[in-house]
This record gives structure tokens, C-alpha cells and sequence, in this order.
């Protein structure tokens, strides 16, 4: 109880000095618009129609590119983990790569799509790609080789055998800690993707920023965070069902 009315009660403070910050002409309410006027900007948007099919362009964007990033790295990962070769042949190919920021690829992306959805959504892939990779690289390693060892006296031996029955159970929990980073990093992914004229939140952030409409661009900020809460939500529901067999 005392820390919700702690939480309650930063809340509160953060948005007291955001009110007077503009109101007391400390800022221009220009550069930062006092939280009073954003309903009024949202329900604008929302009769214009523009947050509705902005949202639902920077979901489709958001799902398909956050699917495929986290298929893609958590299957790399593991079976980096589970092939010692494959993992000497890609460590120097993940080395160079995996500085290489998801800005970094938007001119390629261009080049390769277009400025088009698919384009929005490679540059989602590269940002949640190696969270995953890693995430599951980490967890499929840590995996207790005892238990393979066990496998094998079993009978298990098949790599396919030993990764449904001994890997994956093991390393469940860190993938899933990986999937739920991604999904943070996946709506950061969507905005950067949207920058360049793919329709969706980030580009009606740009368009209202260019007429300096900062609460607009506010009401934006916050429907992004707004939805990340929501799945990250979903899915830490998700993810106690599926482990709930470790307690």
C-alpha cells in the first residue's frame, strides 16, 4: 500500500511540475505543452481519424516486425548454442554486425523496399533480432550439460530429442526475458522505421512536429507508451501461464 501511494504520489509531483513548467512561463508552451491541453488534442485525432489509423498501421508494423525478430533470434540462438561449429563459424560475422544500430540500416532499407511497409518492418527485425539472439544464445548455454549427459543415457540422443525434452524446458525462462526486452525495443524500432514516410505513430509525430504542434506530438508519446504497457502486460500473463509447471 505505501508503495502505490509512493508511486501515486511521484505521478503526481512529475505532473505538477510539467503543468507549471509552461503555465508559470518557464518554458514556452510551445516547445512543451502543458498536460491540460492534450485531451483536447486527442480527441481532435481521434474525430479526424488519424490516431486510429495510425495506431493500427504502427501495430501491423509493430506485430509482424517483432514475430519475425524474435523467430529469427531465438532459433539462431539456440542452435548456436547447440552447434559448437556453427557458433566458431558466426562469431566474427556476429561481431562485426551486432554494433550496427537499426538507424544504421533505414538508407538500406529504402534501397532494398522502398519507403514501404516491408521496409518499416526489416528495421523492427534488426532491433529485436539480437535481444533474442543473445537471450536465447545465453539461456540454451546455460542449460546443466548433466542433463544432457542424462539424455543420452536414455536414449535421447538426437539433437531434436534433447532440444524439446532437456533445452528448450531449461531455457524457457531466459528466452522469455529476451521476448519481453524485445517488446520494449520493438515499439522504439517502430517509430525510427516510421520516420522516413511509412504511414503510422511515427510519422504523424514527424508531420505534427513539422507545424509545431507539441501536443499532438505529446498525445503520440504517450499512446507509445501506452501500448507497450498494455503488451508487455499481455504479456507477462502469458509468460507466468507457461512457467507456471517451475514453481
Amino acid at each position: 500500500m505505501q508503495r502505490t501511494l509512493l508511486a501515486l504520489a511521484g505521478l503526481a509531483v512529475f505532473l505538477l511540475i510539467w503543468w507549471a513548467a509552461p503555465e508559470l512561463k518557464l518554458i514556452s508552451p510551445v516547445f512543451l505543452p502543458p498536460p491540460t491541453k492534450l485531451p483536447e488534442a486527442l480527441i481532435n485525432e481521434i474525430k479526424g481519424e488519424y490516431w486510429q489509423r495510425a495506431v493500427l498501421a504502427s501495430l501491423h508494423h509493430y506485430l509482424m516486425g517483432l514475430t519475425l525478430g524474435t523467430a529469427l533470434g531465438v532459433a539462431l540462438g539456440i542452435a548456436t548454442a547447440l552447434y559448437d561449429k556453427l557458433e566458431a563459424a558466426l562469431s566474427w560475422v556476429i561481431r562485426l554486425l551486432r554494433p550496427i544500430p537499426g538507424l544504421a540500416w533505414v538508407p538500406f532499407a529504402i534501397v532494398w523496399f522502398g519507403i514501404s511497409e516491408t521496409a518499416a518492418t526489416f528495421i523492427i527485425i534488426i532491433g529485436v533480432f539480437w535481444i533474442n539472439y543473445y537471450a536465447a544464445f545465453g539461456a540454451a548455454k546455460a542449460v546443466d550439460k548433466d542433463l544432457l549427459e542424462v539424455a543420452d543415457a536414455f536414449g535421447h540422443r538426437s539433437t531434436w530429442a534433447k532440444l524439446i525434452k532437456i533445452v528448450l524446458p531449461g531455457s524457457t525462462a531466459g528466452i522469455l526475458a529476451g521476448v519481453r526486452t524485445g517488446l520494449g525495443q520493438a515499439w522504439m524500432a517502430v517509430v525510427a522505421a516510421e520516420l522516413f514516410g511509412v504511414p503510422g505513430l511515427g510519422q504523424r509525430m514527424v508531420q505534427a512536429s513539422s507545424l509545431l504542434a507539441t501536443d499532438v506530438v505529446v498525445v503520440y508519446m504517450i499512446t507509445i507508451a501506452a501500448l507497450y504497457g498494455l503488451t508487455d502486460a499481455l504479456f507477462v500473463h502469458i509468460r507466468d501461464r507457461l512457467l507456471r509447471w517451475q514453481r
